[in-house]
């Protein structure tokens, strides 16, 4: 996914299928392998751009599967699902930021070795086209960021763009998610690309009613990002479920903020695990940050979600402005000057890290209820290579959008589970390299 952020969770999942015997419940586990991408940018998550405020509608959920990943960490997750009947493993981006799910679909050439990274819909006896005339393929169906249309096949086709400028487009489809020969998903409804140069598709986990976990009816899920070493060769492993996650005992949670439907917008993706966010603070010193800045406005600016899609957090200008001129106060000197990584962050620097770090302090994220996300010191800065370490913020205005976002990079050694049933988010420390 090179043109879709460096900066996502990607999890490359191996499967191995495991079959629960109390509850008629599934366990999967499988590791992910992460990939770098383009080093010399900054994108973005893959929260979806959206020109309508898509319907939410209430659902009923049942979780009628569990599933457990072990993956591997570096800059983006990218599982590795079994999709079709027979399954084939289609390597897709986890990503609580967008909506539709699409994979790469291309007939495998004979007499080659089938690539893991695509799916032939000629040997699943579970895939089905979208026909023009499905009530989702009208001219102006909210849900999606540009219209569908019938193509020359009679097919519908889908354009899908992301924060980032990025375009993805194809065929809508039917396919289940098949995770052992007694537990599948329903047919889902999925994007089924073929003119792309990517070779990863997508999984989106938002509230949209398209995403994977609506069409599923998962009640929760939840993943541990691990902590990133720059050991060459090296990627720790961390852990992701679908369904009821035995850790949830000691999570805390804060209700997810909810918008009416007839507010209008423009500026806010309605379908976003949007956060009731307080405040931020660098080590002992709470900054001088408004709370109104961390909240939506009457246009939908300031919205602060969480997305395991972009690896980077992002800042409006107000709140990325204070916590500069902080870090300036504290280590102004050390500060690379003329840096801008990525053209969004530039509180950047030479030097030890370790040093630096301790210097600048943990740095924390205060939400409603007294709940909290604490970055330990010696894991505020990113190496972005070439010696140089970066805080991991950057600023949202120079992406196009006017929202904060708390990326992966600050949700290591942290469960975050999504209670899509009870409308709200846990946070949970954990030492997320182990088996947990």
């Amino acid at each position: 996914m090179a043109k879709f952020l460096p900066f996502l969770l990607l999890f490359s999942l191996s499967f191995i299928v495991a079959q629960a015997k109390q509850n008629d419940t599934v366990s999967i586990s499988f590791p992910l392998t992460s990939l770098r991408f383009l080093p010399d940018t900054l994108n973005p998550s893959l929260v979806a751009v959206s020109k309508h405020s898509p319907r939410r509608q209430p659902r009923a959920r049942s979780s009628s599967y569990n599933y457990k990943t072990t993956f591997k960490y570096w800059m983006a997750l990218i599982v590795a699902l079994p999709i079709g009947t027979p399954p084939q493993t289609q390597q897709m981006v986890l990503d609580t930021g967008s909506q539709l799910s699409w994979i790469q679909c291309h007939k495998k050439a004979p007499r080659k070795p089938p690539p893991t990274a695509t799916f032939d819909p000629s040997l699943s006896s579970s895939f089905s086209v979208v026909p023009c005339n499905h009530p989702l393929c009208k001219p102006r169906i909210p849900d999606f960021t540009l219209p569908t249309s019938c193509d020359q096949n009679r097919l519908c086709h889908y354009s899908y763009f992301y924060a980032d400028g990025t375009l993805a487009e194809g065929n809508l489809v039917r396919e289940k998610f098949t995770f052992s020969r007694s537990q599948s998903t329903p047919p889902l409804i999925l994007g089924c690309a073929t003119d792309t140069s990517e070779d990863k598709g997508i999984l989106g986990m938002n509230m949209g009613r398209f995403s994977f976990a609506s069409q599923s009816k998962i009640s929760k899920f939840s993943y541990c990002v691990p902590t990133r070493r720059s050991q060459p060769g090296f990627s720790p492993t961390g852990s992701f479920y679908l369904g009821e996650n035995p850790n949830s005992h000691g999570f805390k949670y804060i209700n997810l903020l909810v918008f009416p439907q007839s507010r209008s917008m423009p500026n806010m993706d309605p379908l976003a695990y949007t956060l009731p966010r307080v405040g931020k603070r660098l080590g002992a010193k709470k900054l001088p940050i408004p709370v109104q800045v961390f909240r939506p406005d009457a246009a939908g600016s300031g919205q602060t979600m969480i997305d395991s899609g972009s690896e980077f957090t992002y800042l409006v200008d107000e709140a990325y402005n204070k916590v500069r001129e902080e870090v300036v106060r504290l280590i102004g000197p050390r500060l690379k000057k003329g840096y801008v990584y990525g053209g969004v962050a530039d509180m950047c620097f030479d030097g030890n890290p370790i040093e630096i770090g301790r210097s600048i302090g943990d740095m924390t994220f205060e939400f409603e209820k007294g709940v909290e996300i604490t970055v330990d010191k010696h894991r505020i800065l990113a190496d972005v290579g070439g010696g140089v370490h970066c805080m991991g913020i950057g600023r949202s205005n120079m992406l196009g959008i006017a929202s904060n976002i708390i990326g992966n990079f600050h949700q290591q050694n942290l469960w975050v589970e999504f209670d899509l049933t009870g409308r709200r988010v846990g946070f949970g420390k954990a030492d997320c390299s182990r088996s947990v």
